[in-house]
């Protein structure tokens, strides 16, 4: 229980930083933050897996960096998914760059988070 409340405020805490680095990735409060995260890891649990079946080819093609698009289109139906404003990605192109920074983010959050644990 514990670690899924790290994991969950270390992704809240990334989500936070993301929108301060890149342009057209609002998160307005950290309640907003607590919210996508959420969201965002139902979206990556339950319809990425169905995304990367379906696109397995194209991925194999590119050498895995359609993988990119898809988290970019999972994060993009994440900030749809969200109810209310606060929480919004305003395009294709800051979703890509968001969820690559994310990515970045989220790895280093949770690098500290498993030395606390």
């Amino acid at each position: 229980m514990l670690h899924f409340l790290l994991t969950w405020l270390g992704t809240a805490v990334a989500l936070l930083i993301t929108a301060n680095i890149v342009p057209g990735f609002i998160v307005k409060t950290f309640v907003a933050a607590l919210v996508a995260a959420l969201v965002v890891g139902l979206v990556n649990a339950f319809i990425r897996p169905i995304l990367r079946i379906l696109t397995f080819p194209i991925t194999l093609l590119t050498f895995g960096l359609f993988t990119f698009v898809i988290n970019a289109l999972a994060l993009w139906l994440a900030s749809a998914l969200t109810p209310g404003s606060d929480f919004q990605i305003r395009g294709f192109l800051p979703a890509l760059l968001g969820s690559i920074v994310l990515a970045i983010v989220s790895s280093i959050i949770n690098y500290f988070l498993r030395v606390v644990d």
